[in-house]
């Protein structure tokens, strides 16, 4: 049974998150203390920072130490929970493990951290838990789309069913910039500046737009939701970088426009093997799909299983109050004594397995200078690597050494394409790389 009652909280981290936590907790502490056990308590014993002089955009609680040293925390057996929102791994690392293993609960919104050491923290609450009357807990609602609870949800209202696909914006960054790439007209260069500015992308934006954000997260759910473990860089990953506004354009023509998702599929099983294929890409989402309608900052996450079909988080994924309130909530779950121990990641599939190929309609955008039998060599091409074209799609042609068209395929694995688009490139006419991505959902090209 896991503790309830007073708690004593040591946080590693005092910028955006951690402030919002001291925020929030300060702010509904009278609020908070009639959602747990009557004898609840919730007290910030320390927080500790890099610099102790740094100006704080919240205030500090009462008896509350600001410290630098992490064994002030680590080493201090009045305080049971440990909140880590310091960001990066290798430290964080250190922090997360040395406080199981001094039998502190763990809440953390590192999914960096959980993507790249998620089987060493599984067995290592289980090792720790198996030597202790009451268990060590180890949660990270916030890891994952900040504030929607899509953590929780797989943990608990999806045991008895079957999960067979998860779908998703998972990276306010990326889902910004294709937005304003959309519906403003700006350039990918303006959007993501303006992303910055509202503090939606990084300093350095290499993991959003690279799609690597997004691949963590997906490697997280993936095993939620089929116990599968997998090491993310299996996780085929393209970003947005190579989007043009040629590709929205012809995407409105198609009837639909681009979002950058993570998707893991696997087909339903009566023996108990899964075969599990995923990939993070921008995919072609037609109009009325409701992922179409995710705009800027937001999050949304699919999740279709056997009995209850689609089910569909959205919300706030990222920023100081949506990611801390999803921290503050993992803590009131330990204060109330509710327990996800000794499994929390849930179980682990022993039948699943990861397939390094998936197959899907693809959208093929090739740039060229313009000469006869183009689409002819594009056609033998396609039939050679056993590829079938669906449609295609040019506008009119107004500078002949920089044209473009688009093929869409009809439904054909991955690596099939990988192979077109080589055979492509390696042409005279062909200019730079052939952009290739997903449609999300077949048949809605028509």
């Amino acid at each position: 049974m896991a503790r309830s009652g007073l708690r004593r909280i040591g946080i590693f981290g005092g910028g955006t998150v951690g402030g919002g936590i001291v925020e929030i907790l300060r702010r509904k502490q009278t609020v908070l203390r009639s959602l747990c056990l009557s004898d609840c308590g919730l007290i910030i014993s320390k927080i500790c920072v890099r610099d102790p002089n740094k100006p704080r955009d919240f205030v500090i609680p009462e008896g509350c130490s600001i410290v630098t040293d992490y064994d002030a925390i680590l080493s201090d057996p009045a305080i049971d929970v440990v909140v880590e929102v310091m960001g990066g791994v290798d430290e964080a690392r250190g922090v997360v493990f040395e406080s199981l293993r001094a039998g502190k609960d763990v809440v953390t919104a590192n999914k960096a951290l959980i993507a790249k050491y998620l089987p060493e923290i599984d067995a290592l609450v289980q090792e720790v838990n198996a030597a202790r009357e009451r268990p060590v807990e180890f949660r990270y609602e916030a890891a994952v789309c900040g504030g929607i609870p899509v953590i929780r949800s797989l943990l608990n209202d999806f045991v008895g069913d079957d999960v067979t696909m998860l779908a998703g914006i998972v990276n306010g960054c990326t889902n910004f910039v294709l937005t304003g790439m959309e519906r403003d007209g700006w350039s990918y260069e303006e959007s993501l500046a303006r992303a910055a500015e509202l503090g939606y992308a990084e300093s350095d934006p290499a993991l959003d737009v690279g799609g690597f954000d997004a691949r963590s997260k997906l490697r997280i759910l993936m095993r939620l939701a089929f116990g599968l473990d997998v090491d993310e860089n299996e996780i085929a990953a393209r970003g947005i970088r190579d989007l043009t506004k040629d590709d929205f354009e012809y995407a409105r023509m198609l009837g639909g426009t681009i979002k950058i998702m993570g998707v893991a599929r696997t087909p339903p099983s009566e023996t108990g093997t899964r075969e599990v294929s995923a990939y993070v890409s921008p995919v072609y989402v037609a109009a009325d799909d409701a992922f179409a309608h995710v705009s800027y900052a937001t999050n949304a996450v699919e999740i279709v299983s056997e009995n209850l079909q689609a089910t569909t988080l959205t919300g706030q994924g990222a920023g100081r109050y949506p990611t801390a309130n999803s921290c503050v909530n993992d803590i009131l779950a330990l204060a109330r004594g509710d327990s996800t121990a000794p499994l929390p990641f849930g179980p682990k599939n022993e039948e699943a397995r990861f397939v390094n190929d998936f197959t899907s309609q693809f959208y093929v955008r090739l740039n060229y200078s313009d000469t006869f039998g183009i689409v002819r060599q594009c056609g033998e091409i396609c039939e050679e690597c056993g590829v079938g074209i669906h449609s295609l799609l040019q506008n009119p042609v107004s500078d002949k050494s920089n044209a473009t068209f688009v093929m869409v395929t009809n439904n054909v694995p991955a690596s099939a394409i990988k192979r077109v688009a080589a055979r492509l490139e390696a042409l005279s006419w062909c200019k730079g790389q052939v952009f290739h991505m997903p449609v999300l959902r077949e048949g809605t090209i028509k």
